[in-house]
């Protein structure tokens, strides 16, 4: 059997899993067509915008992709994704691989890859790598849905989160939490009689972001996120917690009661 196979046309994503394959096996896809790879020592794919000249054609009518964007190579038991194009390839969570770093590794399952391209085209890369647990994820329709873990805020931590992270319940593009002065005069018109101060928001708000780091919530402390800091604290905060649903876009009524 050949090391490196065509996937069927009719392969439309590797989303939902792929065919048996023993572990270490490598599907790649793209709109353009894929292949499987069997793991071995020098076994290389490339993928980019030259068709005869790559494995796998990405982005083949955008100027802006490479003619070879990127390889995965199989080295010491796993796959590593090296970019040698102009523009970086983005990985889930946001992490995104430039021409010219070390590689990057590739955990067994699915991985979904965006190569950039011209003006805020993505191009999309499916890969998935075999583990040892198997192919395909287990389907689960009929089990009780798994809610997100939400934080729990006295009121008047959730009020000063509220006013604080506003924008982020607004869905700003490019949201920034509010400063302690001007969520504590925001607070002050609502609650005259409640004290607020720029201070007592800032404390607040440190409060829950302690909290929630010695709870195991990375990105909320000086120490992880660096100098300078910035408003990198509460950035991640708030995407934590939205995320979490401990504050949703409902809550935002406070504001105009």
């Amino acid at each position: 059997m050949e090391p490196i196979r065509s996937l069927p046309q009719d392969q439309t994503s590797l989303a939902r899993g792929v065919p048996d394959a023993q572990p270490g096996t490598m599907f790649v896809l793209s709109v353009g067509g894929g292949l499987t790879v069997d793991p071995g020592p020098h076994r290389t794919i490339l993928f980019g915008r030259n068709r005869p000249e790559v494995h796998v054609c990405v982005g083949e009518d955008d100027p802006r992709v490479s003619r070879m964007h990127g390889s995965i190579s199989y080295r010491g038991g796993q796959w590593w994704v090296a970019v040698t194009g102009r523009l970086p390839v983005r990985f889930p969570r946001e992490q995104m691989l430039f021409g010219g770093e070390d590689p990057m590794p590739l955990a067994s399952g699915y991985t979904p890859l965006f190569v950039q391209g011209s003006s805020g085209r993505e191009h999309l890369l499916e890969v998935y790598v075999v583990g040892d647990s198997g192919t395909r994820p287990v389907l689960r329709p009929r089990d009780p849905t798994q809610p997100p873990r939400i934080w729990q805020l006295s009121p008047a931590e959730k009020l000063a989160l509220t006013v604080v992270g506003q924008r982020y319940l607004l869905h700003d593009l490019h949201p920034l939490p509010l400063s302690w002065r001007q969520a504590a005069d925001q607070l002050a018109e609502l609650q005259p009689a409640e004290g607020w101060t720029a201070k007592r928001v800032e404390h607040l708000v440190s409060n829950v972001r302690t909290r929630m780091s010695r709870d195991g919530v990375p990105g909320l402390t000086r120490e992880e996120v660096g100098e300078p800091v910035g408003n990198a604290l509460n950035d991640n905060l708030f995407r934590v917690l939205l995320l979490t649903t401990t504050l949703v876009p409902a809550d935002l009524d406070v504001l105009d009661d």
